[in-house]
């Protein structure tokens, strides 16, 4: 069986930790951000785990990770 690809966009998006989950960047802080508070601000600069739910779709999309 050949090798699989590796989704280079999702490999660009996406980081795999030790314990096997997927750690992504939040969505929303590159711009409007006079709007929003310095506490939502804070926290969407911090990564956050993906969810159960789409877990195994990007796992997929990692063979190697």
């Amino acid at each position: 069986m050949p090798k699989m690809k590796t989704h280079r966009g999702a490999a660009k998006r996406f980081r795999v930790t030790a314990r096997g989950k997927i750690k992504h960047s939040r969505a929303g802080k590159s711009h409007l951000l006079t709007g929003k508070t310095a506490k939502r601000k804070r926290r969407l600069s911090k990564p956050a785990i993906v969810s159960g739910a789409d877990h195994r779709r990007i796992a997929r999309l990692l063979p190697y990770a």
